[in-house]
């Protein structure tokens, strides 16, 4: 695929890795079963341990993430390169952060088991951890950095040949071989705003074509 054709397909990645760890961290990552003669005050003897507690920060990291994306649909071609930095490194956080609750589960459920049996402090919660089960949701959090990361890589790449939007682009864009057409012409509506701000009005010229009259037509007089 041509690099100037790249801008969807960078947007769409950004916006499906985000999802995808926002969607992670809602769901379930442990299950926490309590050693023998333990339980919870509700007398349970395991422990469902969500993202939300497994992993607080991804949720951050996945709405900022939503929000790059869209700054990244209007962006012109020096700030884009900014967005692809800043979407390596969110990409990379989101990783880290669902690896380092993988790395280390008893820790990441600390809060949860200290919540559920009133015990407090890390190391009198990880001697009441039989056995942590972990779900296939922290593995997709780490697919939604890569995503995110590898979006950011492509902005890097591509992102100076992607057209720029004329709205947003000051009434220049960006052709297909990557350099700035200045000559791109104005909106009507802002030529009128113009014109009437000189005192003009511009219904003048339309009323004479419709009469078959142009500016010049001898005999016509305003």
């Amino acid at each position: 695929m041509r690099r100037e054709r790249m801008k969807l397909p960078a947007i769409l990645a950004l916006l499906a890795g985000s999802g995808l760890s926002l969607l992670a961290w809602s769901q379930g990552w442990f299950t926490v079963r309590l050693v023998d003669g333990q339980a919870t005050a509700g007398g349970a003897t395991s422990i469902e341990v969500g993202g939300a507690v497994a992993s607080p920060a991804l949720a951050a990291l996945a709405l900022a993430g939503l929000a790059l994306a869209g700054a990244l649909a209007i962006a012109g071609p020096v700030i884009r390169l900014a967005l692809g930095v800043l979407a390596i490194v969110l990409g990379g956080s989101v990783v880290l952060a669902a690896w380092l609750s993988l790395a280390d589960p008893v820790a990441a459920v600390s809060a949860a088991v200290a919540d559920a049996t009133g015990v407090a402090g890390a190391g009198p919660t990880a001697e009441l951890v039989g056995a942590v089960t972990v779900t296939a949701w922290p593995y997709a959090a780490v697919a939604g950095g890569v995503l995110i990361g590898t979006a950011g890589v492509v902005v890097l790449v591509t992102g100076r040949a992607w057209a720029t939007s004329r709205r947003y682009g000051g009434g220049a864009r960006m052709v297909a071989d990557g350099t700035i057409d200045e000559a791109a012409p104005a909106d009507r509506a802002v030529d009128d705003w113009d014109g009437l701000s000189r005192g003009d009005d511009p219904t003048d010229e339309e009323r004479d074509h419709a009469d078959g009259d142009g500016p010049g037509t001898p005999g016509r007089t305003r």
